[in-house]
Order: C-alpha cells, then sequence, then structure tokens
C-alpha cells in the first residue's frame, strides 16, 4: 500500500529579504584606488622640473598597483564585492597621468636648455656637507662654472623687478613656497639668482617658471649681509 508525501508550500521571501541576499559590499580597495587616482593628477603641476615630477610618480604608481589588485579581488569575489568600475577609474587615472607626466617632463627638460648652456640648478649652488666642513659656502662645482654660460630656471620673485640704463634686474628663486614666496629674510643665499638682463631682453612679473641663460658671477663679500645682498649674479642674454 503506497503512502503519498505532502510536501510543505515553500514560504515567498520578501522584497527586503530578496535584497539582503543581493547585497555586495563595496570593496574599500576601489575606493583607494580612485583616491590615488584623483592624487595623480598632482602629476600636472610638477612637469616643469624632471626631478620633481620622478618623485611625485610614486603617487600613481602606487595607484597603479592597488587598482590592478581590487580589480583583481574583486573580480575573484563577484559574489561578495563590487566597485570595479571604481578601480578601473583609478587604474586609468594613474597610469594615464603617469604616462603624460614623466613624458611632458622627460620632453622639457630634453629640449629646454639652448645650445651652449649648461645646466645647473639651485641645488648646484649649495653647498653640501663636505663643502661645509671645508669652510667653502660657495661649492667648487659652481665656482668652476664662473664665468661661463649656464642654464638655469626658477621664478621671478615678485616686486624685484628693477629697471636700469640699458638692463633690467630681477631675484630669480628656487620656488614660489606655494605662491606667497614667504618673507625674504628666510631665503637662503644659495637659493636666489640676482638677474641682470641685457636690452632688449625684458621680463614681466608672473608666477610662472622662468628660464634664464647668462654668465654666473659670485660676489663672496656679500656673505652674512643678509638676503638683500646676493651672492650669485647672472648677466643674462637669454629668457623664456
Amino acid at each position: 500500500m503506497s503512502t503519498a508525501t505532502i510536501e510543505e508550500p515553500r514560504q515567498a521571501t520578501s522584497p527586503s529579504e530578496n535584497a539582503a541576499l543581493e547585497y555586495r559590499a563595496l570593496y574599500s580597495g576601489a575606493i583607494i584606488s580612485a583616491l590615488f587616482g584623483l592624487m595623480s593628477l598632482f602629476m600636472l603641476a610638477v612637469t616643469e622640473f624632471f626631478e620633481l615630477a620622478a618623485q611625485v610618480a610614486v603617487i600613481p604608481i602606487v595607484g597603479i598597483i592597488v587598482s590592478l589588485f581590487a580589480i583583481r579581488k574583486i573580480r575573484a569575489n563577484r559574489d561578495i564585492y563590487t566597485g570595479a568600475p571604481l578601480a578601473l577609474f583609478g587604474l586609468v587615472m594613474s597610469a594615464g597621468m603617469l604616462a603624460w607626466g614623466l613624458g611632458h617632463a622627460g620632453y622639457v627638460y630634453a629640449t629646454e636648455v639652448p645650445d651652449g648652456y649648461e645646466r645647473i640648478s639651485f641645488l648646484t649652488l649649495k653647498p653640501d656637507q663636505k663643502d661645509e666642513e671645508a669652510g667653502r659656502p660657495v661649492p667648487r662645482e659652481a665656482v668652476d662654472l664662473l664665468n661661463k654660460p649656464v642654464f638655469i630656471k626658477g621664478y621671478i620673485r615678485p616686486g624685484t623687478i628693477v629697471p636700469g640704463p640699458g638692463k633690467q634686474e630681477f631675484l630669480l628663486v628656487r620656488d614660489n613656497n606655494q605662491c606667497c614666496f614667504g618673507d625674504l629674510q628666510s631665503v637662503k643665499y644659495f637659493d636666489q639668482v640676482l638677474v641682470h638682463l641685457k636690452a632688449p631682453l625684458r621680463a614681466e612679473d608672473n608666477l610662472q617658471v622662468t628660464r634664464i641663460g647668462g654668465r654666473l658671477v659670485c660676489t663672496p663679500q656679500n656673505l652674512g649681509r643678509g638676503p638683500q645682498y646676493p651672492v650669485y649674479h647672472l648677466d643674462a642674454d637669454y629668457i623664456e
């Protein structure tokens, strides 16, 4: 004699329960990837200086690594995590800024120095530890460049342009100190150069990077007299 089994009716799940079952967490790595992608935009501000661009490149490089890890993690756990578009956004931004930033900085570095000039920087004018121990405020490297055509770039300190007979003078400084340039008394002697710009060349106040070429002159007797008495001068015949 056969027996019949009666199946209990299945209870329908509520919309809220379905939503709970379908919920996937936003992977935190995707958010970090997007943040690194946005921070990589800082590469746009440093492409005038290749050395600085190379240092800042750490940001997009880390962004690429974090983004790739996040994408891999999300794809391997599709039922748990979401956020792939954010991670992809971070990857594209980081990779794009890295390629464009270093590419543009490299192009600028390779083409900005006119023929016949030797590239120097404000670090060239700064004594290192050995120079300081030997009592040499003017490094040997800078001494070897005196009266030779050199190329240097920096920022025109606002308010320092002074016209003169047949020439124009202004103070070129290492950086703009976040666009406020700071107190002149805090500027080190090796972080400024007094430029004598020969006519008909002219300079105007601006916050852009200024490129200068000319012959380097040193006035060591101005050491200790304060920043208003520059130690380094440049008899310039090139400006951009």
